[in-house]
């Protein structure tokens, strides 16, 4: 079922070129034999150096949401675009091919793989990134986020703060153009979730964007603006 794009959300107010641009998207599910809809008409702008928060109740839709943007899912109307290259309605070998170029998922479940060494995960991401980053460029993000003393360690040796910045310099190595977090900082406490939040600015490329899906007031505290998405649409 389609529905016509409509762009509800503002363009960023500096004049930046879009990162991430989502027209209209529109996403319905069967359940019980009825047709659901889970996002309406969602337009999301986003434009260089912003960190955004999506907030919003269990069942708005922000999962949803989050796996259009990756090319999880392709919308039923709508349409997204991330550094304006075409990302929904693509082939699946392109989307996981762009998703590996362009945009750095970070899931609520950690993403390690666990017969590698953190520096190894490291390394793995970053092979499929459009810039090949070096061992030392690598050594370094390991530094920045305060893991370089564990760059042999295998993840199931990581504490829940150590495990959650693993993650964070796994889906920002190689300098992705677009970041999509959800509830990046569940699991941690509230010291770790500033440290968190901080590297997620800190690391972010000049010419790229995050969109944080979270529930905690801090993070939208520290973010540029605020989406909040009701029943499916943004508020």
């Amino acid at each position: 079922m389609s529905a016509p794009a409509v762009d509800t959300e503002p363009a960023p107010t500096d004049g930046s070129a879009s990162v991430l641009e989502a027209r209209g998207l529109h996403r319905f599910f069967r359940r019980g034999g009825e047709e659901v809809a889970a996002l309406r008409d969602v337009s999301v702008r986003l434009g260089a150096g912003e960190v955004v928060a999506v907030m919003g109740p269990s069942g708005s839709g922000k999962s949803t949401l989050l796996n259009l943007l990756a090319g999880l899912d392709d919308p039923d109307g709508g349409s997204v675009h991330v550094a304006g290259v075409p990302v929904s309605h693509e082939p699946a070998n392109v989307q996981a091919r762009l998703r590996g170029e362009l945009i750095g998922v970070l899931t609520q479940a950690s993403g390690l793989v666990e017969h590698l060494s953190v520096f190894d995960n490291l390394r793995l991401a970053a092979s499929f990134r459009a810039h090949a980053s070096t061992a030392p460029e690598l050594h370094g993000l390991l530094e920045k986020v305060g893991l370089a003393h564990r760059a042999g360690a295998r993840p199931s040796t990581l504490s829940g703060g150590e495990t959650a910045r693993a993650n964070l310099a796994v889906a920002l190595s190689g300098g992705p153009r677009l970041l999509l977090a959800d509830e990046p900082t569940a699991e941690v406490s509230t010291s770790e979730e500033a440290l968190l939040l901080h590297l997620i600015r800190d690391l972010l490329p000049a010419d790229g964007a995050a969109l944080l899906v979270s529930h905690s007031p801090r993070v939208a505290a520290a973010t540029d603006r605020v989406l909040h998405l009701v029943d499916g649409r943004i508020a």
